[in-house]
C-alpha cells in the first residue's frame, strides 16, 4: 500500500536525506580510474575506519597525498568537519528535477527540462553529457539532437542522477515515474544512458511499497528492455546474489564483464549500485557503505543508494551520524536554492507527490498536479 500522512513525508525526507548523505559519504574518492575498491580499502585500513559505519575520515596527517588523491573539496565531507552539504551535481539535479515539477507539472516537456537549465544551471557546473546537451541547447538545438549532436557521453551514468525526484513523486507507482524519467533523460542520453534513469526511478518509487530491496529491484527491471546491457548486468547481480556469492566477488566478476566501458558509464555502476544494496539488505548504513567502497562513480551511486534506502527506511530510521552533520542545509549551484533547507525540498516533494496521487483518484483537479504548483525558487 501507498504510504500516506506522515508515513509518507518521513520516507520523502529519507530519500532526501539519504541521497545527500550518500554523496557526501563518496564525494572524497570520487575518480574510478584513481580510486579503485582496493585503494579505497587501503585508505579506510590506513585510517582505522574499517569497517565503514560514518562518513570518511581526514586523510593520514591531514592532507591528500599521492597515495590517496583526494578530491579537493574533501575538506568538508569529511568525519567532524561537516556543516551541511557540499554543492554537487547529484544534489542539484534533484533540486532542479523538483522545481521543474513545481514550475511545469508533471505534463512538462523535454524541451522545457532543457529551457530550464539555461535558466537556472551554470554551464560549468554541468559535465560530460549534460554540457554536451548544454552546449547544443545554447545552440539552437533542440531534443532529441541535443542528446545526438557531438555528444560521446550518452550512455554515461548523468541522467540516472536525475532520476530520484520522478521516483519520490510517484511513491508505489514505478511506471509513472519511469515515463517522467525518460523524458527528462532524452535531452542527453539514449540506449542505456536512458534506460539508467528509467530504472533509478521506477527503483526509489518501488521502495515507498516494495517488501524488501529484492522485490523493488525485480520492479525497477520491468520498466526497461529485458535485451538491454543495463538489464543483463542487473539481473547477473541479482543471480550472482541467489548463489550466495560474496559482495566482492560479484563486483570482481562484474568487472570483468564490463571491462572497457569505463568508470562513468551506467551499466558497471549499475552493476555496483545493486550489489551494495542487496547486501545491505535494507540497513542504511551498510547499504550506502558497500555502495562507496564499491568504487567506480563513488558519489553518484552513494547518492543513489542513498535515496533508495532512505525511502525504505524513512528519515527517522536513518542513523543519527549521518543527518546531524548536514544541518538540514543543502548548498547548490541551481539559482534561488542556494542554502535551501532540506526538511523545506521534502515537504515541497511531498505536496507534488499528494497532488498527483489525488489527482489520479478523482479527489482533487487534475489541474494541480499538471500545471505545476507555481511555487517561487528557494520559497
Amino acid at each position: 500500500m501507498t504510504p500516506v500522512g506522515s508515513e509518507l513525508a518521513d520516507r520523502v525526507l529519507g530519500g532526501w536525506l539519504g541521497r545527500i548523505a550518500g554523496n557526501m559519504l563518496g564525494k572524497p574518492v570520487e575518480r574510478g580510474d584513481r580510486w579503485t575498491r582496493d585503494r579505497i580499502d587501503r585508505y579506510l585500513r590506513r585510517t582505522s575506519a574499517l569497517p565503514l559505519t560514518d562518513y570518511l575520515p581526514a586523510p593520514p596527517g591531514g592532507a591528500a597525498s599521492e597515495e590517496f588523491p583526494l578530491r579537493p573539496d574533501w575538506p568538508g565531507c569529511v568525519r567532524g568537519a561537516i556543516h551541511g552539504s557540499v554543492r554537487d551535481d547529484d544534489v542539484d539535479y534533484a533540486i532542479l528535477g523538483l522545481h521543474l515539477l513545481e514550475t511545469h507539472g508533471f505534463g512538462f516537456s523535454t524541451e522545457q527540462v532543457g529551457d530550464l537549465w539555461l535558466l537556472r544551471l551554470p554551464y560549468l557546473q554541468t559535465f560530460t553529457a549534460e554540457r554536451a546537451a548544454y552546449r547544443n541547447l545554447a545552440q539552437g538545438l533542440r531534443p532529441p539532437l541535443t542528446a545526438t549532436y557531438d555528444n560521446p557521453y550518452q550512455e554515461w551514468i548523468g541522467a540516472l542522477i536525475r532520476a530520484d525526484v520522478y521516483g519520490w513523486t510517484c511513491p508505489g507507482a514505478p511506471r509513472a515515474a519511469a515515463s517522467l524519467a525518460r523524458r527528462d533523460a532524452v535531452l542527453s542520453h539514449t540506449g542505456n544512458g536512458v534506460y539508467g534513469a528509467m530504472w533509478a526511478a521506477a527503483l526509489i518509487s518501488a521502495a515507498f511499497t516494495a517488501p524488501s530491496i529484492r522485490d523493488a529491484l525485480d520492479t525497477a527491471l520491468g520498466v526497461i528492455p529485458a535485451s538491454s546491457r543495463l538489464s543483463r548486468a542487473v539481473r547477473r547481480v541479482l543471480a550472482l546474489h541467489e548463489t550466495g556469492m560474496s559482495w566482492s566477488d560479484t563486483l570482481t566478476t562484474l568487472s570483468e564483464e564490463t571491462a572497457g566501458l569505463g568508470w562513468i558509464h551506467t551499466v558497471p555502476n549499475a552493476a555496483v549500485l545493486t550489489a551494495g544494496l542487496l547486501h545491505g539488505d535494507g540497513d542504511f548504513t551498510r547499504t550506502v557503505t558497500l555502495t562507496v567502497r564499491g568504487g567506480l562513480d563513488t558519489d553518484s551511486n552513494g547518492a543513489t543508494a542513498g535515496s533508495v534506502a532512505g525511502v525504505l527506511t524513512g528519515a527517522d530510521a536513518i542513523p543519527t551520524q549521518w543527518k546531524e552533520p548536514l544541518e538540514d542545509t543543502v548548498r547548490s549551484a541551481v539559482f534561488g536554492f542556494d542554502g535551501a533547507a532540506i526538511s523545506d525540498l521534502a515537504r515541497r516533494t511531498v505536496a507534488l507527490a499528494r497532488a498527483r496521487v489525488a489527482a489520479e483518484a478523482g479527489t482533487a483537479p487534475a489541474a494541480e498536479a499538471v500545471s505545476g504548483s507555481g511555487a517561487r525558487p528557494g520559497a
